[in-house]
């Protein structure tokens, strides 16, 4: 390369400094569609003159209300006039800028014009600073002045919402009323806010509602921020009512929070950008090489790459060797970078309290080498086909084979992993049954909240909880107080946050499905196939394609058939349908059409879909209650990838063969599959190569061919005939039954919980016989009868733990699909 180039005066970002610039990028993207109307210096209504202004705030519509009132807006009025004009500017707009009114937070700004008064007409007059919050009101109201909005959110508007509805948008304050009657009696308090919120952008911004844009929402969510407004979701919920009202373009973003996370997904320049690379070739190479790259990637791997190439290795390397111009790096530049890649500086606290940063190993070093070695490598394959292009940056590659060996670091991550499952798998029957318990005890405690009056003690509290009086929540939460302590806790939240812990743990561990995938189940995802003869359904869960692309069907057990239908009838709205959320997807960087996903929860009026981190949370608290430990004494953590790893090796070990395993857990090889298990993984394929070499032996060749017709139906039927009078037989296909029907001593068998009383009249039958036997002496058949007795036993037993575990049987609710064909 020429030694003569061009270099920008970019300056290396640090981390965090990259992401907050990520941030503003991808947010101006957004604020650049959506822009707020901009701030007017003139308009009619501002640029009249003082007696045009009283003459018009003094007729209808403005002269509503009692003589009172209307007499004290008549004399703020005339009093704020009167002295905004001792101020320069051509309108009234100006003037009230050069008071400085609005430096003064809340209603000290009154103190201005109550000491001009006082000094030059020697008296304030009748209501002194009461008329003039009144005439403010009024020329705010009607438009003589527009505020700033920082201004406006430090002051109480108790009476803004009712003017500005009376003279400047009758129509439009009375469709959010609308809006607000057709919700729950505890959105009320929330319909006010929202009504402040959207008569505050009219007072600043001017118009009416229907000409709201939302950049002007946007504009006053981040004018909140500023202020530190309070208000949590409040602040955000006029947007949803906007939208509701259909004022803003169908290309809105669904919630205001698209402009406070990534707008979307940041081009292949900017991702390079973040870090100023100060050679202008090398930025350019990267550019290309990345978007060469882009098709085979998705946008997680893309930017991992960037931030691998431009921020730490390239960005690095100026630092160390400024003015470089060539991928052809010094030894010495290359060992000292290798040096302080190899280590990441962490935040620890000290003997003493201090907060010091200390060097420890990147855990992905490898990781981060091989995708430089892969530039190198990339670059000098490409210039055999495109010699011109990428010819002139071939190099030899700075990072060898051996660097990148990774058999040590998988052996100890697949050791690590293991012995998480070893200790977690025995243990997966307690936080079951615990979270099983805390959602029924939560549900029992909140219906009998619910039952009890306010201020009355709680039914099976033994008198330690009453109902507390929270009048501003009625209809939304639940509240309770704990009578020795005063402690209140909200009744509604608990029960909220047992049953997705319960919903949770049990999806994972009867699915093996990713925590991504979990997230993206929706209604849509229940399909069924019916059986052509019989009609029985068979239902099915469809996972989406995420990590692999590929899409897959499971089947769904009894088990996991209660959950979903549970989960279901709990999101239904009135008329029956599930609320339609759109989620964000973090990895992709972009925003999900609306869809009727199951795991979504309200915050305010607004459905949101469970984020990654709520879910972590969910585990981390299901798993205090359980009071397990891991083996140094630390609280037990389980992640939702653990599950995953728990129901590959729990499958494996009861004898599911690894190659149904990996198709279940939707892996491209095997060998992850095998990967995930944690018992013994040599022997366990060496196991499973003999059986299939044993079947194949034993099993005609002739038979790998496409089935026939006969072939297909006589495979059918075997389902047909797994209905048996106490449930159904789970035997696989072509197996003869190796009690010889004797049902009730078989593990196969899956007792049915409606054939209770037949089982329990059998039970009673083989215990009258048995003491029979034993009376007459027939010692030949007490041994039997006691083993069908103590299979019956055990099938009573476990249609007990599904009714105690299944508070209530509801409608799984499967969406109505086409035939499937074979």
């Amino acid at each position: 390369m020429t030694s003569v180039v061009k270099h920008s005066t970019r300056k290396p970002l640090s981390g965090i400094a990259a992401v907050a610039g990520e941030q503003r990028q991808r947010n101006a993207q957004l604020r650049n569609e959506f822009p707020p109307r901009p701030a007017e210096a003139w308009w009619p209504h501002t640029a009249a003159t003082a007696d045009q202004v009283r003459e018009r705030l003094g007729s209808p519509p403005f002269v509503g209300g009692f003589k009172r009132t209307r007499d004290g807006r008549r004399r703020g009025v005339a009093k704020i006039l009167s002295w905004l004009s001792t101020f320069p500017g051509e309108t009234w707009q100006a003037r009230w800028l050069a008071s400085g009114a609005e430096r003064h937070r809340g209603p000290d700004w009154v103190k201005l014009p109550v000491a001009w008064l006082a000094e030059n007409q020697g008296r304030t007059g009748p209501g002194g600073p009461v008329d003039l919050q009144s005439g403010l009101l009024m020329l705010t109201c009607g438009d003589v002045l527009r505020p700033g909005m920082a201004w406006m959110l430090t002051r109480s508007h108790r009476y803004l919402i009712a003017v500005m509805a009376e003279v400047r948008d009758r129509h439009g304050f009375a469709r959010l009323a609308e809006l607000a009657a057709g919700e729950q009696d505890s959105s009320y308090a929330d319909s006010k806010v929202a009504a402040s919120r959207i008569a505050i952008i009219l007072a600043c911004k001017g118009g009416t509602i229907a000409d709201i844009a939302v950049g002007d929402c946007v504009e006053l969510v981040e004018t909140m921020r500023q202020v530190h407004t309070r208000g949590g979701q409040k602040k955000v919920d006029f947007y949803l009512r906007l939208r509701a009202l259909g004022i803003f373009p169908d290309n809105a973003p669904h919630s205001i929070r698209a402009f406070g996370l990534a707008g979307g997904r940041l081009t292949i320049e900017q991702l390079v950008d973040r870090y100023r690379i100060q050679s202008e070739p090398v930025r350019n190479l990267l550019i290309d090489y990345l978007r060469e790259r882009q098709p085979s990637l998705d946008f997680t791997s893309l930017d991992a790459a960037s931030r691998t190439l431009a921020g730490l290795f390239w960005a690095r390397i100026e630092t160390l060797a400024p003015g470089i111009d060539t991928l052809r790096i010094p030894p010495q530049v290359l060992r000292t970078w290798k040096g302080e890649l190899a280590t990441v500086e962490r935040t620890r606290i000290s003997t003493n309290g201090e907060r010091v940063k200390v060097p420890t190993p990147r855990l992905n070093y490898k990781d981060e080498l091989l995708r430089v070695r892969a530039l190198y490598l990339d670059i000098a394959h490409w210039a055999v086909e495109d010699p011109a292009r990428w010819g002139p940056w071939v190099a030899p590659c700075p990072i060898t084979d051996a660097e990148i060996q990774k058999a040590k670091e998988r052996k100890h991550r697949k050791a690590r992993m293991d012995q998480r499952t070893r200790e977690r798998l025995p243990v997966l029957p307690v936080l079951v049954a615990t979270v099983n318990d805390r959602r029924l005890a939560a549900a029992g405690l909140l219906a009998a909240a619910h039952a009890a009056e306010p201020g009355a003690i709680i039914d099976g509290t033994a008198g330690e909880l009453r109902k507390a009086v929270v009048p501003n929540m009625i209809g939304r939460f639940v509240w309770a107080e704990e009578v020795t302590t005063g402690k209140r806790r909200n009744l509604s939240y608990e029960e909220e946050e047992a049953f997705w812990a319960f919903a949770t743990i049990e999806v994972l561990r009867l699915t093996g499905i990713r925590c991504e995938e979990l997230l993206e189940l929706s209604h849509h995802s229940i399909t069924e196939y019916r059986l052509p003869d019989t009609g029985e359904l068979v239902p099915l869960l469809q996972i989406a394609p995420s990590k692999t692309d590929t899409e897959r069907l499971l089947l769904v057990s009894p088990e996991l058939a209660d959950i979903l239908s549970t989960i279901v009838q709990r999101l239904r709205n009135s008329d029956g349908s599930i609320p339609l959320i759109v989620s964000y997807d973090i990895r992709e960087r972009i925003w999900n059409p609306p869809m009727p996903v199951l795991f979504q929860r309200g915050i305010g009026n607004e459905r949101r879909a469970y984020t990654p981190t709520a879910i972590r949370k969910l585990l981390i608290n299901a798993l205090a209650a359980t009071r397990l430990t891991d083996p140094n004494g630390d609280p037990l953590i389980f992640s939702p990838h653990d599950f995953r790893r728990i129901f590959v090796t729990d499958a494996i070990m009861n004898g599911l063969p690894p190659h149904i395993a990996q198709l279940i857990c939707g892996h491209k090889s095997i060998d992850t599959t095998m990967g995930y298990k944690a018992v013994y993984p040599a022997e366990t394929i060496e196991a499973h190569r003999a059986f299939i070499a044993r079947r194949r032996l034993v099993r005609p060749g002739e038979e790998y061919r496409t089935p026939t017709d006969e072939e297909w139906d006589s495979f059918l039927s075997h389902f047909e005939k797994r209905k048996v009078s106490v449930g159904t037989c789970a035997r696989a296909f072509s197996t003869p039954c190796i009690h010889e029907h004797a049902c009730v001593r078989c593990s196969l068998l899956r007792p049915d919980p409606s054939q209770r009383a037949r089982l329990q009249e059998i039970h009673d039958n083989l215990e009258a016989r048995i003491i029979e036997a034993k009376r007459e002496g027939w010692l030949g058949e007490v041994e039997g009868l006691q083993v069908s007795y103590s299979g019956v036993k055990g099938k009573l037993t476990q249609i007990d733990a599904t009714l105690r575990r299944t508070a209530t049987g509801t409608d799984l609710g499967i969406p109505t699909f086409g035939g499937l064909s074979r």
